[in-house]
């Protein structure tokens, strides 16, 4: 094995990468559960590439054929009914491990100098998981599977100038039809993972080039013992790769007891419409996204029409994914970490908590004149917790960060 370790060695960088990104890794001693999210959301995009895979090779990119494919899948397929609900479970995993991993991120300054550039990766790999599974969601040519992307792209339309044009570019027809679903495919599961694959290589090479924060969000380069090592560090495996393993251990077991008892949770995973043919002759009572795009949809509902254009609601939407890579220029605290913060960010943080839960739970109900003016608060909301950030994070009282990192 030495020698054939040896062999690699002279042609390849193995053992040095293993030695940069985990055996000499120094990682902060004192993460605690918030640091389980990162290596959860690399478990899932494996989850979703060897599904994915397994769902290739019997679905069909056709219109008169796609449902029927999916039906086949989950019921003549030797555990195809496993495969396909793994992979409609992972979509929303993946979505909520991301989501508190970027929570993670707000609490503990994880955007902040010197990781700027680890931030707008992150939040690149999350537009990438938004249009995989918009892509995606298309693909079972169910009746919200049809709609949904019908009253998505029809959004594009409300852009000056080059609306229809766009529309009509990603349908590939004026209508969502056979052509809409062909070029659907070859995105979702051959551009946007590559994309996403070299995405986050790029986010952990960015991350171990200027290290990991951590809850007190102290920066451990700064004390090195006589080994060149950080003192407040240890190395991330095995420390690190053994925690991660509890991590994922009960991650799992959550995964697959949802996987077999509760696969469409509620019509939150998966709707009741979608298991029925797509009818491009029968519009469904109510049209929504999948969850993790509801707050978005709240607030694109929230924004009146200026003059008979939808652009301004979906000026707002696009407006309120990208503002997040701000963040890092946002933020004037002289410290990072929530442990150290006053109030006033620790009350914004709340407000937008609760506007964003808020604004996800909205989406999902239908128009109503109640729910309406309840939806345009809340986007008030969401968006001050961001333009008002420099004025309140400025003027907060904070504590002293402490020289070394902290174990409680």
């Amino acid at each position: 094995m030495e020698k054939v370790i040896s062999w690699l060695d002279a042609r390849f960088p193995l053992t040095a990468s293993f030695k940069a990104h985990l055996s000499e890794y120094y990682a902060p001693k004192n993460f605690n559960f918030w640091y389980y999210f990162g290596s959860l959301a690399l478990l899932v995009l494996v989850l979703q590439i060897v599904t994915g895979i397994f769902l290739t090779m019997n679905y069909k990119p056709d219109g008169q054929q796609a449902f029927a494919s999916v039906e086949y899948i989950m019921r003549d397929v030797p555990l195809g009914w496993l495969v396909r609900y793994a992979h409609s479970t992972g979509a929303s995993a993946f979505f909520i491990v991301v989501y508190l991993h970027m929570f993670r991120g707000l609490i503990y300054g994880s955007f902040r100098q010197p990781r700027e550039l680890v931030w707008i990766l992150g939040m690149l790999i999350y537009l990438c998981l938004m249009a995989e599974a918009f892509f995606g969601y298309l693909l079972p040519w169910g009746q919200m599977s049809y709609w949904g992307a019908q009253v998505i792209i029809n959004l594009f339309s409300a852009i000056p100038f080059i609306g229809d044009t766009l529309s009509t570019l990603i349908r590939g027809d004026f209508v969502v039809s056979d052509a809409t679903l062909n070029r659907f495919f070859a995105l979702h599961v051959i551009a946007i993972p590559l994309i996403l694959v070299g995405l986050v290589a790029a986010h952990l090479v960015a991350l171990h080039e200027v290290g990991s924060n951590n809850p007190d969000g102290i920066e451990i380069k700064k004390h090195k013992g006589k080994d060149g090592h950080p003192v407040d560090g240890i190395p991330f495996h095995p420390y690190y790769t053994v925690k991660d393993i509890l991590g994922v251990t009960v991650f799992l077991i959550v995964f697959t007891a949802i996987l077999f008892f509760a696969p469409e949770m509620g019509g939150y995973f998966l709707e009741a419409n979608n298991f029925v043919p797509a009818d491009s002759l029968k519009t469904p009572m109510h049209i929504a996204p999948v969850w993790y795009f509801t707050p978005f949809y709240a607030i694109l509902r929230a924004v009146p029409p200026l003059f008979g254009s939808g652009f301004p609601g979906v000026a707002a939407m696009g407006v309120s994914v990208m503002i997040f890579c701000a963040l890092p220029w946002l933020d004037r605290s002289p410290v990072k970490s929530i442990r150290y913060r006053g109030p006033k960010f620790k009350i914004a943080l709340a407000c937008f908590v609760v506007a964003f839960l808020g604004l996800g739970f909205l989406g999902t109900q239908p128009v109503t004149p109640v729910y309406t003016v309840l939806s345009q608060v809340l986007s008030v909301v969401y968006f001050a917790f961001f333009l008002l950030m420099p004025w309140y994070t400025k003027y907060d009282s904070h504590k002293t960060e402490p020289e070394r990192v902290t174990d409680k």
